[in-house]
């Protein structure tokens, strides 16, 4: 698992980023791969390995559901190896191979390559529990938040539970194609609101402006975001105004259990805007979003064999 860097869209092994530049260097490794040693040797630090692994949340709402691995029968067996909310199936499958590692915290140069192969670094809870291990021995490792990924507390936001929404709206041409990135502005264009799921109407549109209005009715619903939305008031003024109440029908044991994705989210690290109801309070009408990744200042417990050791060969020689 490699240190945490601002991320990204490409989270990644898929939901989680364990390596970057994994799925390229699982390729190249079944096609160059060396001979290991034929003497028994442990893990030490120095030494290129390659593992097998099964990444399983060890904390938090989702403890005991898989978010990564390296192995295809596991990603695809959902009834044995429940996923986690984040957990993406790499394409193609030929892409689920044995990870390259560096074992240890950093190295000289080219030590990462063997072979054509790239080596990598990953998380020091990862590293630090593969060493001492042995050849086709498979062990558990439990990887603390200090030592796996922190958390970023500004990736963190509150939304209350009730939305007053505007029914016509004018906005710089910029601000619309961010709130709307996948909408050409044309007038008399119609496209469905990603959010609440209602139809929106474009008004006018031309090079420094966009004017819509949000065609939403009484009563109506939706789950464009991954839960219930309610539409519980209309309001319209003879002076061409009018707002919109939504009431996003979220219910406290669902926290942690909910994944949406957002236009406007926080933080590089979320990869396409992709963020997790944490809490849901009805005290201050309000719910979080969490754009942390879901294996963020999280106990991660990582089921381990390593498939072949390649030590330096100074290592070797002496």
């Amino acid at each position: 698992m490699p240190e945490k860097t601002s991320l990204i869209p490409v989270l990644v092994l898929v939901a989680v980023v364990l390596v970057a530049g994994g799925a390229a260097s699982a390729y190249i490794y079944e096609k160059t791969r060396p001979s290991a040693p034929v003497h028994p040797l442990t893990v030490a630090i120095g030494d290129n390995i390659t593992v097998n692994y099964i990444g399983i949340l060890g904390s938090g709402p989702e403890q005991g559901k898989v978010f990564d691995t390296s192995l295809k029968s596991v990603a695809y067996d959902n009834a044995t190896y429940p996923k986690a909310l984040q957990f993406h199936v790499r394409t193609p499958a030929s892409e689920y191979a044995p990870l390259p590692v560096w074992v240890g915290a950093s190295a000289p140069n080219g030590a990462y390559n063997l072979n054509g192969v790239n080596y990598t670094q990953v998380i020091p809870g990862f590293w630090q529990g593969l060493v001492g291990l042995v050849g086709n021995q498979t062990h558990a490792i439990v990887v603390t938040p200090a030592l796996g990924y922190p958390a970023d507390p500004a990736c963190v936001r509150s939304l209350p539970l009730t939305v007053i929404v505007p029914q016509f709206v004018t906005v710089p041409g910029g601000v619309f194609e961010k709130e709307f990135p996948s909408t050409v502005a044309t007038t008399g264009a119609q496209f469905t609101n990603t959010t609440y799921g209602w139809t929106v109407d474009i008004l006018s549109a031309n090079a420094t402006s966009v004017s819509y209005e949000n065609m939403a009715t009484l009563g109506e619903t939706s789950d464009a975001q991954g839960w219930p939305t309610l539409v519980t008031n209309v309001t319209s003024t003879s002076n061409g105004t009018g707002s919109i109440t939504v009431v996003n029908e979220l219910s406290a044991a669902e926290a942690g259990h909910l994944a949406g994705t957002a236009s406007n989210g926080l933080c590089t690290s979320s990869s396409n805007g992709a963020f997790i109801v944490t809490a849901v309070n009805y005290t201050s009408g309000t719910f979080t979003e969490d754009f942390n990744q879901e294996v963020d200042d999280q106990t991660l417990i990582f089921e381990v064999t390593v498939i072949d050791i390649f030590v330096p060969v100074a290592t070797v020689s002496a």
